[in-house]
C-alpha cells in the first residue's frame, strides 16, 4: 500500500543513498483474504507464474515483451493486455490483494482452476529485480512504473525503485530504443526522479508531462491523485 505523498524536498541527495536493500517492498497482505482470493492465489496465479529459469517460455511468438514494475490493483496490466495482444507482459506484484484483484478479473468465479487465461501474461509475485535480472539482455520493448510507493522518509530513500543502482538493471533488460515510463504525484518522488535522471547515461534526456499522454492506460492512483488535486508528472525515458 502507498504510502501518503508528502511535499518539499526531503529525501534528495540520490547519488548519495545507501544502496538498496535486499527487499524494497514492504508487507505484503492488507486485509484478510476472502475465500475468492484464496483460490486465486492458489488456483490461478501458478497458472500464469513467471519463471525467472526460463523467463521468456511461451511468448516466443509475440512481436514484443513489456514488463510492469508494481501493477497494483491490476487496471493497467489489463488495460495493456487487451490493447496490445500482439505484446506478452510479465507483470508484477509483491501485495497479495492485488494479485488476487488482477486475477479476479481474468476468471469468473468458479473458474479459478480451468477458466481460459491470456496467453500475452505472466504474472511475478516477488521482488521486480529478481524478474528483471532473470530478464535477457535487451529482451524488452518498453517498462512500466507507474504511482509507485514513494517511500517519502529521508531514511527509506534506498528502497525507492527509481534508485542510481537500479537504472542499470532496466537498462540492460530494455533494447535500445525502448522505453521506459514513470509516473508519480509525490513531490519528494518528482525531486528524485528528477535528480537520479539528471545524474546518468543510460537514457535519453526527457522532460516529465504534466498530463497523461493518450496511450498510457490511467491507473486507480492517478485517479486518487487527481481527485484531491494533486499533479502527476510522467517520464517517457528512452534506452539510448
Amino acid at each position: 500500500m502507498r504510502s501518503a505523498p508528502r511535499s518539499g524536498a526531503e529525501g534528495l541527495g540520490a547519488l548519495r543513498v545507501k544502496k538498496p536493500p535486499e527487499r524494497l517492498y514492504g508487507r505484503q497482505h492488507g486485509h484478510a483474504l476472502r475465500p475468492r482470493q484464496v483460490r486465486l492465489l492458489a488456483e490461478t496465479l501458478p497458472r500464469l507464474r513467471f519463471d525467472p529459469a526460463a523467463p521468456l517460455a511461451g511468448l516466443d511468438g509475440f512481436e514484443a515483451v513489456a514488463f510492469e514494475i508494481g501493477f497494483g490493483g491490476g487496471e493497467h496490466a489489463l488495460a495493456e493486455i487487451t490493447a496490445h495482444p500482439e505484446t506478452a507482459l510479465i507483470a508484477c506484484e509483491v501485495y497479495a490483494n492485488g494479485l488476487a484483484s488482477l486475477l479476479g478479473r481474468l476468471v469468473p468465479e468458479g473458474g479459478e482452476a480451468s477458466a481460459p487465461l491470456p496467453a500475452n501474461l505472466r504474472i511475478w509475485g516477488d521482488d521486480a529485480r529478481i524478474a528483471l535480472r532473470a530478464m535477457p539482455a535487451a529482451s524488452l520493448s518498453r517498462v512500466f512504473l507507474l504511482f509507485p510507493d514513494p517511500w517519502p522518509k529521508a531514511r527509506h530513500a534506498k528502497r525507492r525503485f527509481v534508485h542510481p543502482e537500479n537504472l542499470p538493471l532496466v537498462a540492460r533488460a530494455l533494447r535500445p530504443g525502448g522505453e521506459w515510463r514513470i509516473a508519480t504525484d509525490d513531490p519528494t518522488y518528482q525531486a528524485w526522479v528528477g535528480e537520479v535522471l539528471a545524474a546518468q547515461r543510460f537514457f535519453a534526456p526527457a522532460t516529465p508531462m504534466t498530463t497523461r499522454p493518450p496511450d498510457w492506460a490511467p491507473t486507480r492512483y492517478e485517479a486518487k491523485a487527481l481527485a484531491v488535486g494533486r499533479t502527476p508528472l510522467y517520464w517517457s525515458l528512452r534506452r539510448v
